[in-house]
């Protein structure tokens, strides 16, 4: 481990595949992201390394003179962990672990290890070890025998920190007990959001890290925890927010990514529960990331799990303040001009104006068109309003921008 900023990081190396289905671009991008998560966890990266292979190899998860290689640097690095770009098997987790004799964790791990970092109410405990225990209990066979060497640090928290979790039959049954318990919590949360009456609800969804949390701050004059890391929000915020005199309930949900865990995705079904029940997503973009389009997919395929993908949606593309195109030199005539040199109004230009007035361009941080934002929210609350409730709409006028 290394001191930075009285700060201890964990030193790490990342290991990734390039395969016909993931080709180096993609593998770089997953890295990326596999890294900034590593820090998110209190981790630095030191080293990546990657393999072209086919498929990953069944036993060691890359090949023979590959993983000899990160042990090499492993053990004349004094590294503490090597972190996998995709989910290992149990086999794969012990073969590994026996080979580089460090601590051995996965993108799932890591994920589950940050969540249990971030998470702060007994229900976002609960449903994050319930997703810690399902993910341990088919690797109980001989892990312990590697990590009892390990002593806390990333991928270490949670129920995977006493040895009498090691026991299946005491994990099963804690199972059991977590599902119980999140089941009682879930009759309550549903008993509450009932009682919020016929308010309409409205849910900002999006890919970690996009400005949710800041976004929300600025429209409910709330002050909801946002950070410049993955995962900053877990529990749901749920406020009531008055645009011009018509209120609405406004929730902010915890950030989705891609090789999202299945785990998370089931034990956190009633958390999402905000966006199954909410009446207009808010969809929150970063424009400014390269990949923000893969991240748009990904926040797709996750609203069609849990079947809210056709709900009314309006693309909110946050952070237009860091939007930076690729330049193109005057002098370099073969490179090709692609999507990286694109300006924003040619953005607009793109599939982009299929989407007509529900897609909004601001800067949360900066407050950047905003009111345009709040205009178009308030239009699509207020119609909604009316269609619930067609006697009152008298009670809500045009949108004023001079009275917000």
């Amino acid at each position: 481990m290394i001191e930075s900023k009285n700060i201890t990081l964990e030193r790490a190396v990342l290991v990734g595949i390039v395969t016909k289905d993931q080709d180096e671009v993609k593998s770089k991008e997953y890295l990326d992201e596999l890294e900034f998560l590593t820090f998110t966890a209190g981790g630095e990266v030191v080293k990546r390394f990657t393999q072209k292979m086919e498929m990953p190899n069944p036993k060691t998860f890359i090949g023979t003179g590959k993983i000899e290689e990160v042990e090499r640097f492993i053990t004349e690095n004094n590294i503490g962990t090597a972190i996998f770009d995709d989910e290992l098997s149990s086999a794969q987790e012990r073969n590994i672990s026996k080979i580089l004799n460090c601590k051995v964790l996965d993108r799932t791990n890591l994920i589950l290890d940050i969540f249990a970092q971030r998470a702060q109410t007994s229900y976002a405990r609960t449903q994050v070890e319930l997703a810690q225990c399902e993910y341990l209990l088919p690797r109980l066979r001989g892990m312990w025998t590697h990590l009892e060497r390990q002593k806390g640090g990333i991928g270490m928290r949670g129920p995977g920190e006493t040895e009498i979790e090691t026991d299946r039959r005491i994990v099963r049954e804690k199972i059991t007990l977590l599902k119980e318990k999140i089941k009682t919590i879930d009759k309550q949360m549903s008993v509450q959001r009932g009682n919020r009456g016929a308010m309409v609800r409205v849910a900002l969804v999006g890919y970690t890290n996009v400005g949710k949390s800041t976004l929300m701050n600025v429209i409910s004059k709330s002050d909801v925890f946002a950070e410049n890391k993955l995962f900053a929000t877990l529990d749901t915020t749920v406020r009531k927010v008055v645009i011009q005199n018509l209120p609405f309930l406004l929730s902010d949900t915890v950030g989705f990514i891609r090789k999202l865990p299945t785990q998370l995705v089931e034990s956190f079904k009633s958390t999402l529960d905000e966006v199954r029940e909410a009446d207009l997503l808010l969809h929150v973009v970063d424009i400014s990331h390269p990949n923000f389009e893969e991240h748009i997919d990904s926040v797709h395929k996750i609203l069609g799990e849990i079947k809210s993908a056709d709900k009314p949606t309006i693309m909110v593309f946050n952070k237009i303040d860091a939007y930076k195109p690729e330049p193109l030199s005057d002098d370099d005539l073969e490179t090709e001009r692609t999507k990286i040199h694109y300006s924003l109004e040619e953005w607009k230009k793109t599939w982009m104006s299929k989407l007509g007035n529900n897609a909004l361009f601001i800067s949360a941080l900066n407050k950047e068109n905003l009111e345009d934002f709040k205009k178009r929210v308030y239009e699509e609350v207020r119609q909604i309003h009316i269609t619930r409730f067609p006697y009152n709409h008298f009670l809500y006028p045009d949108y004023d921008e001079n009275h917000v």
